[in-house]
């Protein structure tokens, strides 16, 4: 296998994110590290992590978590105590985590492969098997060695008895939360208990192999928590929940300025404290989960030389601007928890990173502690570089021709957010069509407003959208939905 020990921060923001030929025997591998971190004290801020040779470019490749939350928004860490004291005390804490497009099987998608949804094709939740298997994650780990496992959710629309790609050892769930079905390794069965459960102990029997079985793993673990109905495991059906008013944004007292799906929404402020009190109970699940995962690694030896990140699918509104789901271009919906922990490559216990970060930079930071080179195309970045991009590119597509809001895009800044809406729609292969007429603007300044309550295109001028930047943000926007 060739490798690289270019130190990742004298490379380029396009150059690939490593180098190691995919499929290649086992052996040695550079490691992305985060120069300076290990110095940083708990709680420090560290803007960009930077890539650094303190590590040696010949140790072992890591062992690879990746836990994916369902319809996890970024305000519920009182339900994951144990995980943030883990992962983020002992790692790293994204306070700018986005997710592409806030769908679960896009945004699934946009994690194997590092590929905006309008690059790798799988448009909306009917779409799934329009994803390229030889440009994903798995592929990559597989054909480099790796022991590959998959517990828990797949991809919306894929059958539970097709087998999922590239994965050695699976327990692939049909969602639910009661008494699953699964397709064990192959085999479709009904598995009695609850499923968070259920994917925690096949994920620990998998960590256990490693025992006897040498080789690095990755590991996808995907709870169904906390997507609706949110039933929760029986002992947390009762659990209180800490109070909660609501945000200015719920509800919003004039949405005169919002596109008509949003004037027209009827969610109130009951409704999002039952919403986030349900996915809160649900969480503590996979919570206890992760610290399994914890305790079996660190019996096993294995702490420091895995890569774990956890990251929700998609955020989630708990009726801001009267909306309650996703699929919408407001903060919560596109917002998520999002941590790295690895010990091994150099990272500082408890830094917090404010770089704009996404579910597209999930899978070029594997590949690249892992010391492999992606062959296909990623638009995403490794968190182990020094890469930081000024705004990132969010987008959804409308379903189908029904009565439901316009596909869109946004250009998202730290300061602020501009959206357009088209008049486009997909159908269930995730075939575009329409006019790709702009219906309606918003813009939000996110420092002066950062709940998205003044749209600042509503009866703008000429004059005002001049002094706001808008020409410069449009052409921006037509950019990345066309890279």
């Amino acid at each position: 296998m060739s490798t690289s020990r270019t130190n990742a921060a004298s490379r380029t923001a396009h150059d690939p994110a490593s180098a190691a030929t995919p499929g290649s025997a086992p052996g040695p591998s550079r490691r992305g590290v985060l120069a300076g971190a290990a110095a940083v004290a708990a709680g420090a801020t560290l803007p960009a992590l930077t890539g650094s040779p303190a590590h040696a470019a010949g140790a072992a490749r890591p062992n690879v978590l990746l836990i994916v939350t369902d319809d996890q928004p970024k305000q519920t860490e009182w339900a994951t105590p144990k995980t943030v004291a883990w992962l983020a005390g002992q790692g790293v804490r994204f306070t700018n985590g986005h997710v592409t497009t806030p769908l679960c099987a896009p945004s699934r998608s946009s994690v194997f492969s590092g590929r905006f949804a309008h690059n790798h094709g799988v448009r909306n939740n009917g779409a799934s098997h329009s994803l390229d298997q030889h440009t994903t994650l798995q592929r990559y780990l597989k054909q480099a060695g790796y022991r590959t496992g998959l517990f828990g959710k797949y991809l919306n629309s894929w059958a539970v008895a097709d087998n999922p790609p590239h994965f050695e050892e699976f327990a692939l769930l049909k969602p639910s939360y009661v008494d699953g079905t699964f397709n064990v390794n192959g085999t479709v069965q009904a598995v009695p208990g609850y499923t968070t459960t259920v994917i925690k102990n096949r994920t620990l029997a998998f960590l256990d192999k490693s025992r006897t079985d040498d080789r690095p793993w990755f590991a996808y673990v995907t709870p169904y928590a906390s997507h609706g109905p949110r039933t929760p495991e029986a002992k947390y059906a009762g659990t209180e929940v800490p109070a909660w008013d609501g945000r200015p944004s719920v509800p919003e007292a004039d949405r005169s300025d919002k596109p008509p799906y949003v004037r027209n929404a009827t969610q109130t402020l009951a409704d999002g404290r039952r919403v986030r009190a349900e996915q809160l109970r649900t969480l503590r699940s996979v919570d206890d989960a992760v610290q399994a995962f914890h305790d079996k690694l660190a019996a096993l030896g294995q702490l420091d030389n895995t890569l774990v990140i956890y990251i929700g699918d998609n955020g989630f509104n708990w009726a801001d601007h009267g909306l309650t789901g996703k699929g919408v271009p407001y903060r919560p919906a596109h917002e998520v928890p999002f941590y790295l922990s690895w010990p091994g490559g150099g990272l500082g216990a408890g830094t917090t990173d404010n770089r704009i970060v996404a579910n597209i930079d999930i899978a070029p930071t594997v590949l690249d502690a892992a010391g492999i080179t992606a062959d296909t195309p990623q638009d995403g970045r490794s968190l182990l570089s020094g890469h930081s991009r000024d705004h990132l590119l969010i987008e959804w597509w409308k379903q189908g021709t029904g009565a439901d809001h316009n596909t869109w895009s946004s250009y998202v800044a730290k300061d602020r957010q501009y959206t357009e809406y088209y008049d486009l729609h997909t159908d269930a292969t995730g075939k575009v069509s329409g006019t790709g007429q702009v219906r309606f603007r918003e813009y939000y300044d996110l420092q002066a407003d950062p709940y998205q309550l003044r749209n600042s295109l509503h009866q703008a001028t000429p004059a005002d959208e001049t002094a706001l930047g808008i020409p410069g943000l449009a052409a921006a926007l037509a950019a990345d939905r066309t890279a």
